[in-house]
């Protein structure tokens, strides 16, 4: 990662916490939610911050797996709660506002925790951009510095196509088949029966050299056709595509 210019960006992070009472972290185990949940944690104590990881079958296993790991790393009060989009015919439709109805049954989940109503954003109060999060998070030792992003296994899925609890578990299944196998930067993307997996460009090549592995990883998971996208791995590709039938959803 290239070097930034170190603008204040903890301490601005730190003042944006300052004077909250009680804190409820969102955390994801992302860059951004794990950089928040640290400082807060080490801002304000652990009896003050408590991080709250929504579950649902739209969140990957390893990105749950991974939530655990941090909390016990540096100690987090950490709670799982359910979340409950699937069932909110809104988000099942997956329409280009799913995200929304999405963000929704977060804070249905969170508000029941935090004190009051209403929501705080520490780390746009404190002005920290993608960058500075990553370079800051690596000043700081946060092993997530450099972690991919990794949206909702229902961005997967193109837009206008229903989301499915047997598609979120195909999804989960297949990604987590490839990342066994040493893939990180990746998205397998829905398309009923049809898989278009997408790696980082460097990892085309080693894909093609083990194209029996990755064949049977997804047929595993209950695909029945398997397409590697020669573009490479582009986060967001399927926003605001709908796409007609061969298959499933869409997003990031």
């Amino acid at each position: 990662m290239p070097d930034a210019p170190d603008d204040g960006a903890l301490e601005r992070l730190r003042r944006a916490l300052h004077g909250l009472e009680r804190v409820v972290v969102a955390f994801s185990g992302g860059a951004d939610s794990s950089l928040l949940a640290f400082v807060a944690h080490t801002t304000l104590g652990p009896r003050r911050v408590t991080c709250v990881t929504a579950v649902s079958p739209s969140l990957a296993p390893e990105e749950l797996d991974d939530c655990r790991a941090l909390a016990s790393e540096w100690g987090l009060s950490h709670l799982e709660r359910a979340s409950a989009e699937l069932e909110d015919p809104a988000y099942a439709r997956n329409g280009t506002d799913r995200c929304y109805h999405c963000k929704s049954s977060l804070m249905d989940v969170l508000e029941p925790l935090a004190a009051e109503r209403g929501a705080r954003f520490p780390l746009v109060e404190a002005g920290l951009t993608k960058h500075e999060v990553r370079h800051l998070s690596r000043r700081l030792g946060l092993r997530t510095w450099d972690k991919p992003a990794a949206a909702c296994l229902a961005s997967r899925v193109p837009y206008g196509t229903p989301v499915a609890l047997s598609t979120l578990r195909a999804v989960a299944a297949a990604e987590s088949a490839l990342r066994a196998m040493g893939f990180r930067q990746l998205r397998v993307r829905h398309y009923g029966e049809l898989a278009r997996v997408e790696l980082d460009e460097a990892d085309l090549d080693v894909a093609l050299a083990r194209r029996e592995e990755v064949v049977a990883a997804l047929h595993a998971a209950g695909y029945r056709y398997v397409t590697l996208d020669l573009e490479g791995f582009r986060s967001g590709n399927l926003n605001g595509r709908p796409v007609t039938p061969v298959g499933r959803r869409g997003g990031a």
